[in-house]
């Protein structure tokens, strides 16, 4: 199946163009791939700074408090033992980082599913460029809301054509976060209800994502559509 090139709008919501996709490259949404991708980013976030003290670092003296014979009470080798209020924790949580190897290849596949999952839904949109007279704030809410962004949306520009007034009039857009393709993350995509990428900043990532796909397995998809 081949799927529908793109409307490419400005930012007044108007259609100036049209925008090749590949064949077969956002055609599939694999949930399990994107719940992976999500799992491993929102793991990356955590700081891992929890720290219970053990045995050897609460206060206390480490002096035997009775004798181990002949008192009739139950041996008692330091006041910091954890079996008594105020000893230290046995197994507590300790410093980590929750970050983990995760494949490039699975990364690229889950941003692809994610792609193809705003196109299914209709929550992408592409414009030729994000350019405005003034680089104010209203101006970009104004834009949003005439591409049909009007609640949450995720920004992505290219690094070569970011713009001073790109940065200054969407900072302050509450709902609205702006991106590099570089840097953009299928975390991303699913958290923000709408996306818009600039012409060129599509353009990178969809070359990225084109060369992310083996041969065999961009033959095969081929040979389904």
């Amino acid at each position: 199946m081949k799927m529908a090139n793109l409307k490419v709008k400005n930012l007044g919501g108007k259609a100036v163009g049209d925008f090749e996709l590949v064949d077969g490259l956002f055609t599939e949404v694999n949930e399990a791939l994107l719940w992976e991708a999500v799992k491993h980013y929102r793991a990356s976030l955590r700081q891992g700074t929890h720290k219970t003290k053990n045995r050897k670092l609460v206060s206390g003296s480490g002096k035997k408090l009775w004798k181990q014979k002949g008192t009739g009470r139950a041996r008692v080798g330091s006041i910091r033992t954890p079996l008594w209020r105020g000893g230290g924790t046995v197994h507590g949580p300790q410093p980590r980082s929750y970050d983990y190897a995760f494949p490039r290849k699975k990364l690229m596949g889950a941003l692809r599913s994610a792609i193809a999952s705003k196109l299914e839904s209709g929550k992408l949109t592409i414009v030729d460029s994000f350019d405005v007279a003034e680089g104010k704030t209203k101006a970009y809410r104004t834009a949003l809301n005439l591409l049909d962004a009007k609640k949450t949306a995720l920004l992505v520009e290219s690094s070569r054509k970011l713009s001073e007034k790109l940065y200054l009039g969407s900072r302050n857009l509450d709902g609205v976060e702006l991106v590099l393709s570089s840097e953009v993350h299928p975390y991303d995509l699913l958290r923000y209800e709408h996306a818009v990428f600039s012409q060129d900043a599509f353009e990178a990532l969809q070359e990225t994502l084109k060369k992310s796909v083996s041969k065999r397995s961009h033959a095969e998809k081929q040979e389904v559509a």
